[in-house]
């Protein structure tokens, strides 16, 4: 029981992690559909500011252990990735 509890928890702070991920990856895709272009310093420090607030979250998850820290470093990888590529799309429009 412990250990579906455990497992239960992991999967539900990995959920919660993703879904902040993609709400910047959206914020950022708003932004630069909208608002403003990539160069601009409030852009930058949107993205800055979330980049940081989400590496703080996947920290504190993976010291709590309901985290793999690889899963983690992964999470924000693809998530940098994904707005690598949608910054050069907007730049190409």
């Amino acid at each position: 029981m412990v250990s579906e509890i455990q497992i239960d928890h992991r999967e539900k702070a990995y959920a919660l992690l993703k879904a902040d991920a993609d709400k910047i990856l959206r914020l950022i895709q708003v932004q630069m559909d909208n608002l403003t272009m990539p160069q601009c310093p409030l852009y930058e420090e949107v993205l800055d500011t979330q980049m940081f607030g989400l590496s703080r979250e996947i920290d504190f998850a993976v010291r709590l252990g309901l985290v793999d820290q690889k899963d983690g470093k992964e999470l924000m990888g693809s998530l940098e990735r994904q707005l690598s590529a949608l910054h050069e799309a907007s730049l190409k429009k």
